[in-house]
């Protein structure tokens, strides 16, 4: 991947949270594969699905293909680690172009609740690390993006927030997650008009249904399995890399005049 040939983020820092796994992972590694000197963030540097090894790491997997990264330990819904990522980064390699927003924390079958039952401490659990966690990542990304002298091609900087179908669209027995996904998609569309005389991007993904770790704990039964699938015409579930590549897109100087939207990558979900 590293063989001297310029990729669309050639020699740009960016930031990915929620890298150890899934989404977060193909985005830090695509990037890397792009030429971006890539900083993983996640409150743990390999998942469980990971054994107990950190060679499998995002970041340790990048080194080994001959790219650069770091990881720096964040929660991403504490305002101080979100600050210190910012920091660590500048630090060690100067400058700050590309932050996305990845981490989040999804649903598992003991959170599907209609509304009338649905847990008021998982609401705001789920709205921590959701919302207020991007919230936090566009905040000092942009503190730091509006401090930095600009590209050649006039822009500073590069906003990506991962939210989902469910931010467009709602389901039923997920209001919470619904709720917090909805946050943002339109923090996203609010931030972009900060941040658009500034020369500063800031665009969200809504991922369809993908197969990652968080998915297939739902898809233990085949009938639930073929329901999913069929919710999706294009070529059924997606996988990570999917949404990593639109991610590269939106990060990128092809997405020239793109701000504020909300980009389905859903096999057409949404279509609907």
């Amino acid at each position: 991947m590293h063989d001297g040939h310029s990729g669309r983020l050639q020699n740009k820092i960016a930031v990915v949270t929620g890298s150890s796994s899934g989404i977060g992972r193909a985005i830090a590694l695509r990037f890397s594969a792009e030429g971006a000197h890539v900083v993983c963030a996640d409150s743990e540097s390999s998942s469980d699905s990971d054994s107990d090894s950190s060679d499998n790491a995002t970041h340790n997997a990048i080194l080994r293909t001959g790219g650069t990264a770091i990881f720096v330990s964040t929660n991403v819904a504490c305002s101080q680690e979100v600050q210190n990522l910012v920091q660590t980064t500048v630090s060690h390699y100067g400058r700050l172009d590309i932050f996305v927003n990845n981490a989040g924390v999804t649903f598992d079958l003991e959170t599907l609740q209609p509304i009338w039952t649905a847990d008021e401490n998982l609401w705001d659990d789920i709205q921590q690390a959701n919302s207020k966690g991007v919230f936090l990542g566009c905040k000092y990304a942009s503190r730091q993006m509006l401090s930095q002298d600009a590209h050649p091609n006039g822009d500073r900087g590069w906003i990506v927030n991962v939210a989902s179908i469910f931010g467009l669209v709602g389901t039923s027995n997920f209001a919470s997650y619904c709720a917090s996904k909805g946050a943002i998609v339109n923090m996203t569309k609010a931030v972009a008009l900060d941040c658009a005389p500034h020369r500063i991007h800031v665009n969200c993904i809504c991922p369809g249904w993908t197969s990652s770790q968080m998915t297939s704990e739902l898809m233990m039964d085949d009938e639930t399995q073929d329901h999913i699938i069929s919710l999706h015409p294009f070529r059924g579930l997606g996988i990570p890399d999917d949404i990593a590549r639109a991610a590269v897109f939106l990060a990128s100087e092809d997405s020239s005049w793109i701000t504020g939207v909300a980009l389905p990558v859903d096999g057409g979900y949404t279509a609907r």
